[in-house]
């Protein structure tokens, strides 16, 4: 079946979109199925820089159906806003897009309930990008979720849904002593989108079917990666999704079966953003170096990343995890100026030799890297200067 999944092998900011963009040029399809504006895909084309943060990375090609799947969750207003800026750089989107109607709506509310939550936690915050992913992931698993196919509802309906919902979560900010939102405010907002997306949304999962019938090419694109899988990652800093192989078919609707190759991105070097354990963290020289000529910025809230050498034990956990069949490896080109680089082989928990990757922070956190120190490969800085 031709169906091939890409996902970060670590905490994301891999350089998915690179490979993402490069290999959706033979695609027909191009699915993103898990995350929301949480993520931050950047790519170059003819020289200009699109960020993308809803939109798949394969939006630009003109063959490419690009299909954003029910395992998602949408700000609706900031995806109208993503898909206006694009067309305005000459790519003409809304003939060949689709949007699941399974997927979930990320609302001001939820925005209001993220900013609020993590500023009250201060130190102990989780780090999230404050988009209101997680409060629309709780309401989806409550079941009090509004969905893409609410908005195909008559108007006079989804307004009525709307002020229902709105209300509901303006009692729950209240209580936890955070602004509310504006009923009639919102709810036009939401119409003037509504207006926008409503053409696009449809049951997504019956077009992939029809498409591995008739033999096309599907790319199926992940957020985030795997370090940060609600099950997987480092609970409970993660984020509220499955960028994991098995987010993908949920986030789909493609049986498991059709997917014959994942590609796992991994960088020659590890980064986080947000708080939670990085075994291999450099918080010294090196980091900082590897920060520099990285430029280690997040794509959506420009924070600074923490940076540390590669971790072979997460790699290896990452590829058994994913059934992973080919690795693409990312800004080793960073790595040229360092007389020494560091990998990670292994982890030391007291006298005890780790060789996989523990999901529990506590234990984790008490892991201490053991390192392999190869030798650079000598590039100067001047000449790495001047490459650039």
């Amino acid at each position: 079946m031709p169906v091939s999944l890409i996902i970060g092998g670590q905490w994301g900011d891999e350089g998915k979109a690179k490979v993402i963009d490069y290999l959706a040029r033979d695609a027909d399809f191009v699915v993103r199925y898990q995350g929301g504006a949480n993520a931050g895909h950047t790519v170059v084309a003819d020289g200009e820089k699109f960020a993308f943060h809803l939109l798949p990375s394969g939006v630009l090609y003109p063959h490419v159906t690009s299909i954003l799947g029910g395992g998602m969750v949408i700000d609706p207003i900031a995806l109208a806003d993503e898909i206006d800026s694009v067309t305005k750089r000459g790519f003409a989107l809304m003939d060949r897009m689709l949007i699941s109607d399974q997927a979930h709506l990320v609302l001001p509310y939820h925005i209001q309930m993220d900013r609020g939550s993590e500023e009250r936690l201060g130190k102990s915050s989780i780090g999230t990008t404050k988009k209101g992913i997680t409060p629309a992931y709780v309401d989806k698993i409550g079941r009090r979720g509004v969905r893409m196919s609410d908005m195909g509802r008559p108007r006079g309906e989804f307004q009525d849904l709307m002020a229902k919902r709105i209300r509901e979560a303006n009692r729950d900010l209240k209580r936890h002593g955070f602004a509310s939102v504006p009923v009639a405010k919102t709810i036009d907002a939401l119409l003037v989108v509504r207006r926008k997306l409503s053409p696009l949304i449809t049951d997504t999962r019956v077009v992939l079917w029809d498409a591995i019938d008739r033999g096309k090419r599907i790319l199926c694109e992940g957020a985030q990666g795997v370090l940060l899988d609600i099950d997987h990652g480092t609970y409970p800093f993660v984020t509220s999704s499955h960028p994991s192989a098995g987010g993908a078919q949920v986030g789909t609707g493609l049986p498991p079966t059709s997917i014959d190759r994942v590609v796992g991105i991994f960088k020659a070097y590890c980064t986080r953003v947000g708080n939670g354990p990085f075994p291999t963290e450099d918080r010294g020289a090196g980091g900082k170096k590897l920060a520099r000529i990285g430029n280690e910025f997040g794509t959506t809230t420009g924070r600074p990343r923490r940076c540390g050498w590669f971790d072979a034990v997460a790699a290896r956990t990452a590829v058994k995890l994913n059934g992973i069949t080919d690795i693409a490896l990312t800004k080793l080109d960073v790595l040229d100026t360092f007389s020494e680089i560091k990998v990670c082989t292994s982890y030391r928990r007291g006298k005890k030799r780790i060789d996989y990757f523990p999901t529990d922070c506590r234990s984790l956190e008490k892991c201490r890297p053991h390192y392999e120190v190869l030798e650079g490969w000598g590039m100067t800085t001047d000449s790495f200067e001047k490459s650039q």
